[in-house]
Order: structure tokens, then sequence, then C-alpha cells
């Protein structure tokens, strides 16, 4: 991607990468994850490829509309097109 100049990663994590929560310690880990995309976001700028993290703070598919995987979708959908952020915070 570097070499072509263009090209898009998008990463995801649950909610406890930004806010932790005790009962979820085991899948927190992902806050490490989300460390080494903000990173690569800010070593990729201006080189043509976007990095972008989303923590989704839904349980997906729990029966609110905005917990629906089409409206998570364009969540992704967004950052692609907009490539205006290094990171969203999902809360349905």
């Amino acid at each position: 991607m570097r070499e072509a100049g263009a090209g898009t990663l998008l990463f995801a994590t649950g909610g406890g990468s930004i806010t932790p929560h005790p009962a979820m310690g085991n899948i927190n880990a992902a806050a490490a994850l989300r460390n080494w995309v903000l990173n690569l976001h800010q070593v990729l700028d201006g080189t043509g490829v976007y990095a972008a993290h989303v923590a989704i703070s839904a349980w997906i598919g729990s029966g609110p509309p905005e917990a629906e995987p089409d409206a998570i979708a364009t969540t992704y959908w967004d950052l692609y097109r907009n490539r205006d952020r290094a990171e969203i915070n999902y809360v349905a």
C-alpha cells in the first residue's frame, strides 16, 4: 500500500479498549491494538494510506436499530470515504 500510495486499514475492537471494564478484562487487551492503530495512523499520515480504529461499544444485534450490523457498517463506510479521524467510539 505504501508503495502504491493508496489504501485503507480499518481495525475494530470492543469499547473496552477505550473505557476498560473489569468484568471484561480478558478482552480489554485490545487496548494494545488500539494504541498500535493510533500510532500507525500517525506514521502513515501523508502517504496516501489511511489507518483507523473503531471501538464498538454495543452488543451487536441486541435489538436497538443502532446496534444492528448494517448500522455499524455505515461507520466503517464513512471512515473509508472521509478519512478524517484516527478513531471512532461507536456507541449504541
